[in-house]
């Protein structure tokens, strides 16, 4: 249990009563609400045997419990694990590919949460001069890392915000990596995130920026909600990233006290190959568009024909 804690620490009791206000939480009614959902479940022919009650009620506690929304979420959630194998299947923590993930890139939640009840989760490139891996390595990464929190947010947290350090985005880096980030790509992984996860993106905190980082916003820009979009800052020192995440919960490399990045991503590390058996477990638990009432949902009813990637619009 020692990993568990150390890796996300559970909100305070004070905490959870703000978290619980904010997503709509009713302690009396939530076990009804939970109850409804799994017989919902129960009556889809197209979806899988799902019985996590933990699992189900994060998705209620992401969707302020809308029974509607949580409904849409969890569809997507299985469909998705059918039609975007590339992050879904073969998620062996242990592969070499994954282990690279990890030594290139450090994404890790941290460990505490804002005052607000938030968690932070931090995204950064380690070194310049290494090669950037198949990229739909790093998103199914990301996604494996979701899937853990799904399981481990034990009360729900108050939305997540993003702090994305672009120290690495350098003209030569970008010239040989972006092309990498194909929009086909992007698109996939920001439909999951937005559409299949109980996500409730706050804030996005843009830190070490370089005239190159407004290209790559924009470029991003089109896939985004509009809420979202709105909720992008990009900081020009550290000190205006301390007004909306406290210095405490941060790691030693940003003024913090939350430890090394080093520590925690490899904490992060150790925990996905703890879930390798789960994960093993998990690959078949998706839906089956045959069995799908009316018709089955195609590639391009998911993710629009390829090419029209730029009206993307997420309502």
């Amino acid at each position: 249990m020692a990993t568990k804690t150390m890796t996300l620490v559970q909100p305070s009791a004070e905490q959870q009563a703000k978290i619980r206000t904010e997503l709509n939480e009713n302690v009396t009614t939530r076990d009804q609400d939970l109850e409804h959902i799994k017989e919902w479940l129960k009556r889809q022919p197209h979806l899988p045997d799902f019985d996590d009650d933990g699992r189900i009620m994060t998705f209620l506690r992401g969707c302020k419990f809308s029974l509607e929304k949580t409904k849409r979420k969890l569809d997507m959630y299985f469909t998705m694990r059918t039609a975007v194998p590339e992050f879904f299947a073969d998620r062996d923590p242990t592969k070499p590919e994954i282990q690279e993930v990890f030594k290139i890139a450090q994404i890790p939640p941290l460990p505490g949460l804002t005052p607000n009840g938030r968690r932070v989760v931090i995204m950064r490139g380690v070194d310049a001069s290494n090669n950037i891996p198949n990229v739909a390595d790093g998103m199914k990464v990301v996604l494996m890392i979701g899937d853990i929190r799904l399981k481990e947010e034990l009360v729900g947290v108050a939305g997540d915000v993003y702090i994305l350090d672009a120290s690495i985005a350098t003209p030569q880096h970008f010239a040989s990596h972006f092309s990498k980030f194909t929009p086909t790509l992007i698109k996939k992984f920001l439909i999951c995130v937005q559409e299949a996860y109980p996500v409730k993106l706050k804030e996005v905190h843009v830190i070490n920026v370089s005239p190159l980082v407004d290209t790559i916003i924009n470029f991003v820009r089109p896939f985004l909600k509009d809420k979202i979009r709105s909720r992008i800052h990009v900081h020009e020192n550290l000190e205006s990233l301390y007004e909306y995440v406290p210095k405490d919960i941060l790691p030693q490399e940003y003024g913090g006290n939350a430890g090394p990045i080093d520590a925690i991503n490899k904490q992060w590390y150790e925990k996905l190959v703890s879930y390798r058996d789960w994960f093993a477990s998990q690959e078949s638990i998706k839906a089956d568009e045959a069995k799908r009432p009316g018709k089955p949902k195609t590639h391009d009813d998911l993710f629009g024909m390829e090419g029209s990637f730029k009206q993307l619009s997420i309502d």
